[in-house]
Formats: structure tokens, C-alpha cells, sequence
């Protein structure tokens, strides 16, 4: 059996990046929703933060990314090629 050429590597390697990427950017998504409900549960970024013992930054910026996410997902494609 012929070993793969490094182009055909590559390219089986660039499809599985391809499908990771998706499996982080779903998971980030589901993670953002977890947290948006503990904040209506407890009442503040920072009360989530301290009960899952990470700073109340990194929380607001989960949840920053994810609506500027949910944001840029809902805009109609505004360019045209005519």
C-alpha cells in the first residue's frame, strides 16, 4: 500500500480542522446559552463567574463573542455581484 502524498495530507487535514472548528464554534454556542441562564438564575455576570470560579471577564467576553456571533448570523447578505 502507497503511502498518502502530502497533498492529500494536507487536504484530509485542512477537512478535519474544517469539522473541529464546527464542534468549538457549536459547543461555544451551547456554553453561551448555559451561561445566559445561570445569569437569569442568579442575577449577574460576576454571580456566575464566582460560582464556577472563573473571572466575571471571561464570562462576559463568552457571552460578548457569542452574541456579536448571533448578531453577524442574522444580517441579511448585503453584497451583490450585478
Amino acid at each position: 500500500m502507497e503511502p498518502m502524498s502530502w497533498r492529500d495530507r494536507v487536504l484530509g487535514e485542512e477537512t478535519l480542522l474544517e469539522q473541529l472548528n464546527g464542534l468549538v464554534s457549536d459547543a461555544a454556542t451551547r456554553r453561551a446559552a448555559a451561561l445566559r441562564e445561570g445569569v437569569a438564575e442568579l442575577g449577574t455576570v460576576a454571580d456566575v463567574a464566582r460560582e464556577l470560579g472563573r473571572s466575571w471577564q471571561a464570562v462576559d467576553q463568552a457571552l460578548k463573542r457569542d452574541e456579536r456571533k448571533r448578531k453577524k448570523a442574522s444580517k441579511p447578505d448585503t453584497s451583490t455581484t450585478e
